[in-house]
């Protein structure tokens, strides 16, 4: 038995933290709740510790890591603690006292060994660790609320109190190649701390989001299990956009009902006994203050009533279609595509359906996944058989880097440099750098055959391209050789003679301005995004359902902003439900 998500009727712990695949709507949860909460008299502090936060996009604001009061909402403040902005400070604090002291040479080889994507997830979490053990902090507020990452992300993140804790109880040598060790080993009580505090059940409440979908549902499945391995047990799970019956419904609306009636049939067992809250799909974007009150209205909006009785207007727009953008790879003779955008966009659907129209014309083709919370769902290949499909993965890589690593090294190491070099393989930076590997490997493979990449969420996919020049050093270091893949494989990702990157969005507000964001790191990067996917649009499917006529009206403006911000470059995929035919692996 569900009951709708409301929070001012809830008991509810000090730390909420709200979770789950990305575009399932945490960040719009986290705000109402903490809206809710504050309009109650409750004093709350919203937190993000997203590399792709969007909370500024909500309450149109910008934010930084120190706690800013929202004028329309009293007793709201909320924080944004960028990871990079983290990373930085952080390695001012460790490096700025040698400078002036230690030679330039040597004061560089320290910014180097701190400029890894470790760092950035130590540094973020050590802010997330002192808001959760300092008393100060939790005294001043009633909830304090953390808006956090996809679920890949999260698990990382939520995971490192115990792991780290491990790690510094076992490092006899106090040091590590990771670098970031080395400001640490005083927070190690701190850390034990917040591990208590997680799994206290008085004090944290685990929020997952989910939609009526079961990619969503599996994921929030798996980090409800993840998460009670460290003690998380007290979980809610929020059901975000169920469909509202009307006297409108047609075949989209049937579809949109059938599809979460499946999902909630199938619901995994582990997720059966944990208590279930839902909310309707809104027919508004989820920013400003008034429309995150809205969230949680029991009454339908004026703006959807009007809209259930207006007259009904054809729409004729017309805009590319993904046949377009194919016609382009194939003219350019692209070899490497790579797709990329936020969480739950639907980059490994779009990736598989690139890859098996290329294939339907001709070209022998190769898929696969570098998501660490992806996995692609077995697919037919054409036919013809010119398609093979593989995943990263990341549990696999490292235990084949850490033996390639140990043996190549074990004649040239007496016994103690042996042990601190499997102690260095035990750091969280093992993982990135064996994916890393494994990653410049399938590229390499576009010698032979075009190579279709569905690549990880924005703020992942990021550190991974970072990664392949960062670590040149690393591996040579770690690996004694820089293998050819790994050294050609920048100068491809930046050729884009040879490689398109489709960057993936929604026409939805949040989306498009990740797509954005994510647009302008690439080009710092060097890499052009050739071709903008809006996916999932509903304005070309002439509903009658009143809720979904006015979603489809919405997406007008934000498939106008990305033909601009794609220099007319982009394509729109119409909704369609998620089931696909599956693909033979490798």
């Amino acid at each position: 038995m569900t009951r709708l998500f409301r929070p001012q009727s809830m008991r509810l712990t000090p730390f909420l933290f709200f979770t789950g695949k990305g575009g399932v709507g945490k960040t719009s949860i986290a705000c109402a709740t903490a809206v809710a909460l504050a309009d109650m008299g409750m004093k709350v502090l919203l937190v993000s510790t997203d590399p792709a936060s969007n909370l500024q996009d909500v309450f149109g604001t910008d934010l930084t890591m120190d706690n800013k009061k929202i004028p329309d909402v009293p007793n709201l403040f909320v924080s944004n603690l960028n990871p990079e902005e983290a990373a930085a400070r952080y390695r001012e604090k460790v490096v700025g006292p040698y400078r002036g002291i230690l030679p330039d040479a040597a004061v560089q080889q320290m910014e180097e060994q701190l400029s890894g994507s470790c760092t950035v997830e130590i540094a973020a979490f050590d802010a997330f660790s002192s808001m959760l053990t300092d008393q100060s902090i939790a005294q001043s507020f009633d909830h304090i609320l953390f808006d956090t990452a996809p679920t890949g992300h999260t698990l990382r993140l939520l995971q490192l109190p115990s792991a780290w804790s491990g790690f510094l109880n076992d490092n006899t040598h106090g040091a590590s190649c990771l670098g970031p060790l080395a400001g640490l080993n005083e927070k190690k009580k701190q850390y034990e701390e917040t591990v208590r505090a997680l799994s206290d059940e008085q004090k944290t409440t685990l929020m997952l989001v989910t939609r009526p979908e079961s990619s969503a549902i599996k994921e929030a499945a798996r980090a409800s299990k993840e998460l009670k391995k460290i003690g998380m047990d007290n979980q809610c799970l929020v059901m975000n956009g169920r469909m509202r019956r009307t006297d409108s419904d047609d075949d989209l609306a049937a579809a949109f009902m059938e599809r979460e009636h499946e999902a909630l049939v199938n619901l995994p067992e582990n997720l059966k006994d944990v208590p279930t809250f839902d909310l309707f799909l809104a027919p508004f974007n989820m920013t400003g203050v008034r429309n995150i009150r809205q969230l949680l209205s029991d009454q339908v909006s004026d703006e959807e009533r009007k809209n259930e009785h207006s007259p009904e207007e054809e729409d004729t727009a017309e805009y590319p279609r993904l046949s377009d953008l194919i016609d382009d790879l194939l003219k350019k003779k692209q070899r490497v595509i790579f797709t990329m955008g936020k969480g739950g966009v639907g980059k490994t659907t779009i990736a598989r359906s690139i890859a098996q129209e290329l294939e339907a014309r001709g070209n022998k083709v190769h898929l696969t996944t570098t998501d660490p919370a992806g996995h692609l769902d077995p697919i037919e290949s054409g036919e013809n058989g010119r398609m093979t499909v593989s995943r990263i993965d990341p549990k696999k890589e490292v235990e084949n880097y850490r033996r390639l690593v140990i043996e190549r090294s074990r004649d040239q190491l007496d016994s103690e440099g042996l042990a601190y070099l499997e102690e260095d393989l035990r750091s969280p930076c093992t993982e990135e750098i064996a994916v890393f590997r494994a990653f410049a490997d399938v590229v390499e493979k576009a010698k032979d055959e075009i190579v279709v990449i569905d690549t990880a969420p924005s703020g992942h996919t990021l550190l991974l391209l970072d990664a392949t020049e960062e670590y040149h050093r690393e591996i040579a270091h770690s690996a004694g050789e820089v293998p050819v893949s790994v050294q050609e494989l920048l100068p491809r990702l930046r050729n884009s003679e040879e490689t398109a990157v489709v960057i993936v969005t929604l026409a939805e507000t949040t989306p498009v301005f990740e797509a954005e964001r994510l647009a302008a790191d690439l080009e710092r990067a060097e890499i052009t995004p050739t071709w903008w996917i809006v996916n999932q649009s509903l304005i070309m499917a002439h509903t009658t359902n009143p809720l979904l006529k006015k979603r489809a009206e919405n997406e007008r403006i934000w498939i106008e902003r990305v033909d601009q911000d794609s220099n007319h470059q982009f394509a729109v995929i119409p909704w369609q439900e998620r089931k696909q035919p599956g693909l033979k692996r490798a």
